[in-house]
């Protein structure tokens, strides 16, 4: 029996997983709710820059100011960018597009691996039962993997360089235990799930062959007999020797 269809299942529930924890980093900050409202990039100390609160908390839609240990924020916008300079509208602190670039993309390529994660996640269905479903079900999760690896790598550069940055001018910075847990665990369900679906593919190829050359000649392939051939031989030798007997007589 091949395995395919227990390794489908089982990349089935890491894609679910994958994309419920993207899913779950994207409402941090954009509903005030109970988990998400403790959701947060980066985490620092930003009494008397500008405008800013005493402690920032950085999301997907906006710098937010922390109260009970929730976040606080009055104004989103998506693909809100990680940039102290142009978030405070000062030049006391660091800042600049190297981070702005980083944070913008991020955004962008988050949606794009959770397209392809929901994607995967129906062809995941239908590897339950085709090879070929395993196959294209691997390239969709495939290429969620590469967009969601792209965001939580830029993820990880820009806000581990803030926090250190935050920290080089005395002040504190941590870093958002659940944002980056989440992104980085979904890369590693998507891979193994990519991994699996792969190898279900394989392993469904390989079960085929097995049945082709063992049972399927038996069944669709047509093997000559040699009694037929007998049969036939002896009832042509007669004709031809009544030919020859009647070619002496005349």
């Amino acid at each position: 029996m091949t395995p395919r269809p227990a390794l489908a299942l089982v990349s089935l529930i890491l894609i679910a997983g994958a994309a419920l924890l993207i899913f779950l980093t994207l409402l941090g900050g954009a509903i005030d709710k109970n988990p998400t409202n403790q959701f947060y990039f980066l985490e620092a100390g930003t009494e008397g820059l500008g405008n800013a609160a005493p402690l920032t908390r950085w999301t997907f839609w906006s710098s937010c100011s922390a109260m009970g240990g929730r976040n606080t924020c009055p104004g989103v916008k998506p693909a809100y960018p990680f940039d102290p300079r142009r978030n405070f509208g000062t030049d006391d602190i660091f800042g600049g597009q190297k981070y702005y670039l980083e944070t913008r993309f991020m955004f962008a390529f988050v949606l794009i691996g959770l397209f392809f994660a929901v994607c995967a996640l129906f062809l995941g269905v239908v590897a339950l039962v085709s090879r070929i479903g395993s196959f294209l079900g691997s390239a969709t999760c495939s290429l969620a993997l590469f967009f969601q690896t792209l965001t939580a790598a830029l993820m990880t550069a820009a806000y581990v360089q803030g926090r250190n940055a935050f920290r080089a001018e005395g002040r504190t910075a941590t870093l958002g235990r659940y944002n980056f847990g989440f992104m980085w665990a979904a890369v590693a369900c998507l891979f193994l799930a990519t991994l699996m679906l792969c190898i279900g593919g394989v392993t469904g190829k390989k079960d085929k062959g097995y049945s082709s050359r063992t049972g399927g000649r038996k069944f669709f392939g047509r093997k000559k007999s040699r009694k037929s051939s007998r049969d036939r031989g002896s009832f042509i030798d007669p004709e031809r020797q009544r030919r020859m007997d009647k070619e002496d007589d005349d």
